[in-house]
């Protein structure tokens, strides 16, 4: 894989139908700078619009990937990104005069050729990865859809797909590394069922379809009537079957619907914004599992800087931040500041350890002779591991102040006294406009001591107030 980020040498373009809107659209390949990434400008628009190609923007996925922000969309973005990603571009800007990606024969291998006739040149910036550290798994049970990745140094995908379908039967294929892009995998067209025709065309899809940019597997004999149906809206003389695919096409690969699976991977995998080290297993993907995939990747990268972000020393074994992180999220100091490690951290939930000590200054004159931590400094503990969990809400905590607004169903079922490690488990349960609500547990020997909901409120600091 490259080290450095690269471009294109000059610009590029080509002009084709839509496959979903039918409309025809010129889209033109720019170079970049470095960090600039995948970008699409829709140029026939007033103003202008940019569309960052980021998980972050993908809000349709019938039978492609489209990207929008406001009104300005983007449809059947994977092929083209896909080329990209393939030969392992990393900065374009993508200007375009119509709503969809031209769908040209249905693959990538035309935007692999146009993009190597200009060159591909190295830029001095080098590649930020994606490292996957540990697996990630995602799945969807009643579509019997699974997806993994694995550390790897490397890229490496196998797509497994099962249609139920005589004439494809179960499919395979696997990218070993991704310089093999373009000689496997750029050319692999993408398909359909015959049944699939009408309910797509009645979604007001593949307005666009033709027999030349899309592979159609016929598992049962149409009727003749079909057939003519099927000939006048291709503009074709005649429509007939051979082999289980329309107008006897000839597959480019045996398991070419297996490969364009795994192409359609790759394309999405691009929205993440940078370029991933892992290998990816994946049982019937398809769009939205592949973005929904894609995101679960993003936010495990995302929680990964936090991280490292606050923790800059290697911290000891099943700690995520230790004191001195906690003291740079957190605005608390001794003697308030009441959590002394973070365990766990995840998107919507977190553990966090407090040590109870004789030498606690809340037990100076609380119960002479029988010391009991307070109740209440237990809730506050609880609250700052909270505030921790933030994180992944809040881009800066240093940026707001955290006010508690309320706390609900507080409970106490066992007195904490010194010598007790408190481990604090609490779930984010939601947070809109700057409002957050957590439930949360605390456990002494993995005995509940305590239990509460909590609601907090993010208020901006002032500027003179930020630290």
């Amino acid at each position: 894989m490259y080290e450095k980020q690269h471009t294109l040498k000059s610009e590029v373009s080509f002009e084709g139908i839509g496959l979903h809107t039918g409309k025809n659209s010129k889209i033109i390949f720019r170079p970049a700078p470095e960090n600039h990434g995948f970008v699409f400008k829709r140029i026939d628009l007033p103003e202008q619009p940019l569309i960052p190609a980021n998980t972050d923007h993908v809000t349709e996925l019938e039978r492609g990937t489209t990207i929008a922000i406001g009104d300005a969309k983007i449809h059947t973005v994977e092929h083209a990104l896909a080329a990209l990603a393939g030969l392992q571009i990393d900065n374009v800007l993508i200007e375009i005069d119509g709503p969809e990606v031209p769908i040209l024969d249905g693959s990538s291998i035309e935007f692999v050729h146009g993009f190597k006739s200009v060159g591909i040149e190295e830029q001095k910036a080098n590649r930020e990865f994606y490292v996957i550290d540990e697996p990630v798994h995602y799945n969807e049970p009643s579509k019997q859809i699974d997806i993994a990745a694995f550390p790897f140094d490397g890229f490496r995908i196998t797509v497994m797909v099962d249609y139920n379908s005589n004439i494809l039967g179960i499919q395979h294929a696997t990218l070993v590394q991704i310089e093999n892009f373009e000689s496997e995998f750029a050319a692999s067209r993408t398909f359909c069922f015959f049944h699939e025709l009408e309910d797509l065309l009645n979604a007001g899809l593949i307005k666009g379809g033709d027999l030349n940019n899309a592979i159609v597997i016929v598992d049962k004999m149409p009727s003749q009537e079909q057939f003519e149906q099927l000939a006048k809206l291709f503009g074709k003389k005649d429509v007939h079957v051979k082999e289980g695919y329309l107008n006897n096409i000839e597959l480019r690969y045996k398991n070419e619907p297996a490969r364009h699976k795994l192409l359609d991977m790759v394309g999405d995998l691009s929205l993440l914004g940078n370029p991933l080290k892992a290998q990816i297993l994946a049982a019937r993907p398809g769009h939205a599992a592949n973005i929904a995939f894609a995101k679960n990747l993003k936010k495990l990268i995302k929680q990964k800087k936090l991280i490292k972000k606050y923790q800059k020393n290697p911290s000891q074994q099943n700690v995520v931040f230790d004191i001195n992180a906690i003291q740079k999220i957190l605005p608390h100091r001794y003697p308030f500041l009441l959590v002394d490690k973070i365990t766990e951290f995840r998107e919507n939930y977190i553990e966090g350890v407090k040590n109870v000590t004789i030498n606690e200054p809340f037990f100076v004159g609380h119960f002479e002779g029988n010391p009991i931590m307070p109740g209440v400094l237990q809730l506050e503990a609880m609250a700052q591991v909270g505030g921790v969990l933030l994180l992944n809400s809040v881009e800066n905590p240093n940026d707001v102040w955290v006010y508690f607004l309320a706390i609900d169903n507080a409970r106490f079922k066992k007195p904490v006294i010194p010598g007790d490690q408190i481990v604090f488990k609490l779930e984010l349960l939601a947070l809109k406009r700057g409002i957050c609500k957590m439930t949360g547990k605390a456990f002494v020997n993995d005995v509940l001591v305590s239990e509460a909901d909590l609601t907090a409120s993010l208020v901006p600091k002032k500027k003179n107030e930020t630290q």
